[in-house]
């Protein structure tokens, strides 16, 4: 006959082994690239100021040595040269491409209306048949007269010295710059006008405000 002892030992059962935990391993810490500045940005190479054409320089500069702040050079280039002069010393630098320079003639002469700046821009396209250096050349001579409403020949209008004197080619263009920009070369022999009818009583038609009637 079994005792109570006996029993309990029969009845508890085995306590079931836990199987062991596993770690995972950590994985070792990878350091972070450090993170690339921005190379700093080159400055932009300075550009080069385009060579001038020799001859052409020269008769700019000879122009610029004579009559110095009287005279601004706007452009130097293959074959061009062009120079801004005051309506006062347009004379003295038309002479002096003449005798000095060797240009003989002008090949044509336009006009700019400027309202705004309320002048008008006479440019003068100087060139030469008898020097052969100047043969390919051409000198841009421009000059600026007060834009006056009136287009009239009068104490009021627009005026510029002709240079009819000078060279015998500007008669005819001249005559056209009268009438049809309104501007009045004082010396000029002969200014009629051109194209227009002689009983014209409209404003110059290459003037900006002027407009056909009508439309």
């Amino acid at each position: 006959m079994s005792s109570d002892s006996d029993k309990e030992t029969i009845e508890k059962k085995p306590e079931e082994s836990k199987p062991a935990e596993t770690k995972t391993p950590e994985k070792p810490a990878v350091a972070k690239p450090a993170e690339e500045k921005p190379a700093a940005s080159k400055p932009a190479p300075a550009k080069e100021e385009p060579e001038l054409p020799a001859f052409e320089k020269g008769i700019a500069d000879k122009i610029i040595e004579k009559f110095g702040e009287k005279t601004t050079i706007s452009f130097v280039k293959p074959d061009r040269v062009g120079i801004k002069v005051g309506r006062d010393d347009i004379h003295d630098v038309a002479e002096f491409a003449r005798d000095t320079l060797n240009y003989d003639h002008v090949d044509s002469v336009a006009g700019v209306d400027y309202p705004t700046d309320k002048e008008i821009e006479v440019v003068y396209h100087l060139s030469s048949y008898t020097d052969p250096t100047l043969s390919r050349q051409v000198l841009e001579l421009a000059t600026r007269a007060q834009r006056e409403e009136d287009p009239i020949p009068g104490n009021d209008a627009t005026k510029l010295p002709s240079l009819r004197d000078i060279f015998y080619s500007v008669e005819f263009h001249e005559r056209e710059v009268f009438e049809m920009l309104g501007v009045y070369f004082e010396g000029h022999p002969d200014n009629r006008r051109l194209l227009l009818p002689e009983d014209w009583a409209d404003l110059p038609p290459l003037r900006k405000d002027f407009r056909n009637k009508g439309r």
